[in-house]
This record gives C-alpha cells, structure tokens and sequence, in this order.
C-alpha cells in the first residue's frame, strides 16, 4: 500500500478518536455539566448530524478545489473544534463545538475515500478504504480507552486537549505525504448538475438508506457502552477502559475482513455482514450477564459492526461511478454518521421512556434488519438490470 495511503489512515485516527471518545466519558460529562446520561448521550448525536449535513454541503463547496487542499482544511477544522471542546462551559457550548467539529468528517472520509481508491489497483479498492478506515478502528482500540483513561483521572477536558494534539500531529502527517498533484486533483471537476444527478439514481438511495439503518443498530448499544457495563454487568468503571481495548481490536479485525470480503464478491458481503451484525446485537442481553461474557460480546461487536463498513462504502461507490462519485461518498459517511445519531436518540429513548438499558440490544438488531431488507431489495433490481448504466468505469 502507498505511503499516501498510510497518511490518510492517520488523519483518519485523529477524526474517529474525537467522534468515538465522547462514549468513555459520559458519566463524567453528565456529571460534571449537570445533565443526564441520554443528554449526554445526545453529544454523540449532534455530532453525527453535523456529520450529515456539512458532508454534501462541504464537498460542493470544495469540488473545484485540491483533493490534498481539502483534506488539510478539514484537518484544521476538526483540531480548532477539539479545542473549542475542552474549552467549552456549558453542555450547550460543548454541543455547537462538537458540531463544528463534526463539519470535517463526512468530507474528509467521503474525498479520502476516492482518493484512496485512486492510489491502487482496480481489485484493491475496497482493501484501500479499508486500510484508511484502519484509522477508525485504531481511534477505538487506543484513542477511546486512552481517552477514557484521561478523562476518568484527570477530568474529560484533559481529554480533549489530547485529541487536539493528535490533530494536529495528523495535519502534518498528511502535509508531508498525501500527493497534491495526481489524476485525480488534475482533473477539472463535472458540472454541479452532472454531480447532482448520482442523487437521482434508485441504487444509490437505497445505498444509502442500508448505510443509515444497518449503522444504527451499532451506536443504539455503543453509544451507551459504559452505563451497559457498569449498571448491567457491574464492572467498575475503571475496567471499561480495558475492555474498549477489546472492542478496538474486533473493529480492527472486522474492517479488514470485511474489505477482503467485499474485494472477493460485494454484495454477498454486504447481506452477509448486516446478517451477522444483527445475530450479535440480538444477543446482547444474556451476553451481559457475567464479565467474561460481556468482554467476548464488546469483541464480537467490534468485528461484527465494522465488518459491514468497506461493504456497505464500495457498494454506494460502485453505482455512483461516475461524476458524482465524489458527492456520493461524502453522503455515504453522511449517512453513516445518520445512523450513528438514529441509534444514539434511539438508544436514549429506549433508556428514559422505554423499557431501559437492557432492552438496547433487540432494538438495535431491528434497526440492522431494516437495513439488511433494503440491501435484499436492491440485490433484486440488481438481478433484474444486471448491468446498469451507474456502474461506469469510475471518474477518479
């Protein structure tokens, strides 16, 4: 894999530590800003709509601009956010600093996605999105616990002070070895109208809408990952740190499967790791019961959700081929990013109006099944077009 490559992966640890680390500190935030855990639990939701509506908006914005260009402004942007955040007084404040950061990520995942793509062989593009979304699962696996760590001795700001700091790190990172000259920041961008029309294709939709709904069933129990543990399981909540390790590794080892498994035959990965990802949600309940058990499901989970993540990102690339490829991928982590905040809100009303926290897990394997029926409809337009005009030699 290319070094650019690598340098991507990096700025995407740096953006997934920030989106994910709010989960190993909600305890602490909701007490010390005096609101409750759904409140908090909310933080995680004003971040992924954010998420949702800057990804398009900033991609337009950006089109005529270099792809490297692009990339380092969003970088400043998610580093100034994260100071805003440790800086913040209230829960108010500490909400419109997470959104303002939240502005970066959907447009840096959605361009660095094509650009990863463009860095290698045409049988290599979902193992290349999933080595830059390796980022992500590194994020989980040492940026969360380290950040719940910070948060648990020396306050959460202290938190995101450091998360500041690995912005920083990954701006330079990315200024010293992303390309800035290349095919794909050469090229003259299509005409706004030519990048709009990807929205009007069906299989893109439905793309996207197994993207949300799969997704949520994910951030309707990770979104309240510590209370799980410490209120269900009655671990302590020093031992959440250690078993956020776990979950990191499972999202390491799913994100590479699931990029293998696409490259090998896209959509039976697609159906086949919303499946499964279903199946552990489900089994979430009696998982719980005993610490050794509930370690093995924070695993599981972790390969389970990010198993579905290079799937579900190549399939919305692959019938957006084309001109709006760019906008299409940007809207894809957008609605990643939806399905995190519909199972965060989900999640907290189970929780305050609903039958409580150990309800989570049905509830989150429903939402994963409304997924899984969608991507089922389009598999069915798939065999009834089977070489439909958006599945173009991609523009990159």
């Amino acid at each position: 894999m290319p070094i650019a490559l690598l340098a991507l992966t990096a700025g995407a640890f740096g953006i997934g530590t920030t989106e994910f680390v709010i989960m190993g500190l909600l305890l602490q935030v909701s007490a010390d800003l005096h609101v409750s855990i759904a409140a908090a639990g909310l933080l995680i939701s004003g971040y992924a709509l954010g998420v949702a509506v800057g990804a398009p908006l900033l991609t337009i914005a950006t089109r005529r601009i270099s792809r490297k260009t692009v990339l380092l402004a969003l970088m400043a942007i998610f580093t100034l956010g994260n100071i805003a955040c440790a800086l913040a007084p209230s829960y108010e404040a500490l909400m419109a600093a997470r959104v303002i950061t939240s502005l970066a990520h959907g447009t840096f995942f959605g361009v660095g996605s094509v650009v990863a793509t463009g860095l290698v062989a045409p049988e290599k593009r979902a193992s290349a999105i999933a080595v830059m979304f390796t980022g992500l699962t590194a994020a989980t696996m040492l940026g969360v616990p380290a950040g719940a760590w910070l948060g648990l001795h020396f306050g959460w700001r202290s938190t995101f002070w450091a998360v500041a700091l690995i912005g920083v790190l990954a701006l330079t990172v990315l200024a010293l070895f992303v390309p800035r000259d290349g095919s794909a920041d050469a090229q003259a961008p299509a005409p706004l109208r030519e990048e709009l029309a990807v929205l009007a294709r069906p299989q893109v939709l439905l793309g996207l809408a197994m993207t949300v709904l799969g997704y949520a069933g994910v951030f309707v129990v990770f979104t309240y990952i510590q209370p799980l543990l410490t209120r269900i399981t009655g671990l302590s909540e020093s031992a959440v740190s250690p078993l956020l390790l776990l979950f990191g590794g499972g999202l390491a080892v799913g994100n590479i499967l699931g990029g293998k498994l696409a490259d090998r035959a896209l959509m039976p990965a697609v159906l086949g790791t919303l499946a499964a990802l279903a199946v552990v949600l489900a089994a979430m309940q009696p998982a719980l019961q005993t610490g050794m058990t509930a370690a093995l499901f924070v695993g599981v989970l972790g390969i389970a959700a990010f198993a579905t993540v290079a799937p579900l990102q190549l399939r919305v690339l692959e019938k957006a081929a084309g001109a709006g490829q760019n906008l299409a991928s940007s809207l894809n982590i957008a609605a990643f990013n939806l399905g995190n905040a519909l199972g965060a809100w989900v999640g907290g009303a189970v929780i305050d109006r609903g039958p409580g926290l150990g309800a989570l897990g049905w509830v989150a394997a429903l939402l994963t099944l409304a997924g899984l029926a969608i991507a089922l409809w389009s598999r069915t337009l798939d065999r009834r077009d089977p070489a439909p005009a958006d599945c173009a030699p991609a523009r990159t």
